[in-house]
């Protein structure tokens, strides 16, 4: 079993940045990947940025070269560095945690409000 907490969202005007992190517990021995999603109201839940414990990182066309991934080398935390946000990023953000053998936990998400 795995625990996933997300936090770090909040209020930010355009131009701004955040930086998301999620937090795991239990059995992080056996991750693979952890990525983020995010989900706008009215639209369906989208995958923002992927990481492998390798260290392989996969980014939506709409968030690259505006937000990175990381992964602290304990593999406990994964961290979503988001610069320059528009509107358009304004949604839940939620980390999901996969493991070798195919499992995955999703956390409870964070929002995150570009407005100004």
């Amino acid at each position: 079993q795995v625990q996933v907490v997300e936090s770090g969202g909040g209020l930010v005007q355009p131009g701004g940045s955040l930086t998301l992190s999620c937090a795991t517990s239990g059995n992080i021995a056996s991750v693979n990947v952890m990525d983020w999603y995010r989900q706008a109201p009215g639209k369906e839940r989208e995958l923002v940025a992927a990481i492998t414990v390798g260290g392989w990182r996969n980014y939506a066309d709409n968030v690259k070269g505006r937000f990175t991934i990381s992964m602290d080398s304990a593999m406990k935390r994964t961290y979503l560095q988001m610069n320059s946000l528009k509107p358009e990023d304004t949604a839940v953000y939620y980390c999901n945690v996969r493991l070798r053998d195919s499992s995955s936990y999703w956390g409870q998400g964070t929002q995150v409000t570009v407005s100004s």
